[in-house]
């Protein structure tokens, strides 16, 4: 069954890519509204939707400039996600090493194809 959206839940936020989009975007330092318009190549009034969104919580932080209003990433916020995806690190590491060792063998059977095919031909 789905998880019903909450404003306080930062897996949902991240739900939805065009959030992470602007989360990766923030990360590389503050931006306006218009900036991340034009980096994101989304509309204006999803940005601003997406951002209230992030804002909510706690991923996203707002400082108004003078008119402009800069937005940039709550990086102690993020730690939320950190913590639960490191006890996943491990799994991937195993996966990912016995992965390169099947890999290896097979290149090596490869490489032994050949000289075997040479044996069994009659000179």
């Amino acid at each position: 069954m789905a998880r019903s959206a909450t404003n306080s839940d930062v897996f949902n936020a991240l739900g939805e890519s065009q959030r992470r989009d602007l989360l990766k975007v923030l990360a590389l330092g503050e931006r306006s509204v218009n900036e991340l318009v034009e980096v994101t190549g989304a509309r204006q009034p999803q940005v601003s939707k997406h951002l209230r969104v992030l804002r909510e919580v706690g991923l996203v932080e707002v400082r108004g400039e003078g008119q402009r209003r800069l937005y940039r990433l709550n990086g102690e916020r993020l730690k939320t996600i950190y913590d639960w995806v490191v006890p996943f690190r491990q799994f991937w590491e195993e996966s990912f090493d016995r992965l390169e060792a099947y890999l290896e063998t097979l290149q090596l059977e490869t490489l032994q194809e050949p000289q075997q095919e040479e044996k069994d031909e009659p000179s």
